[in-house]
């Protein structure tokens, strides 16, 4: 069904996606944000709303995911980068949902 599709956004530490038609355009995910990273889309969630788009600040902590009443959120980080940081080499990216 066309504008149910998820809207996946690649962040430097991961994935953001969001659901449109779950989205209702109620600001929580904004307003908890500790990067202030979050803003309005132009695509319209399930009641005519604005849904929300990440930008690059982001840094896949799941906050926003987290508050999300309407669990419209889906962050998965990049494990490999994680493990690249803390032993100095590079890995393929492996994604893992945040729970």
């Amino acid at each position: 069904m066309a504008g149910f599709e998820p809207i996946t956004h690649k962040i430097p530490k991961g994935s953001f996606t969001v659901f449109p038609s779950l989205c209702k355009g109620c600001g929580l995910c904004i307003q908890k944000c500790p990067k202030q990273c979050l803003n309005w889309s132009k695509v319209l969630g399930i009641y005519g709303t604005p849904s929300v788009e990440p930008t690059d600040a982001c840094i896949s902590c799941g906050i926003c995911a987290t508050v999300c009443p309407d669990v419209a959120i889906l962050i998965e980080r990049d494990r490999a980068a994680r493990t690249a940081r803390k032993s100095g080499e590079a890995e393929d990216v492996v994604q893992e949902p945040v729970h």
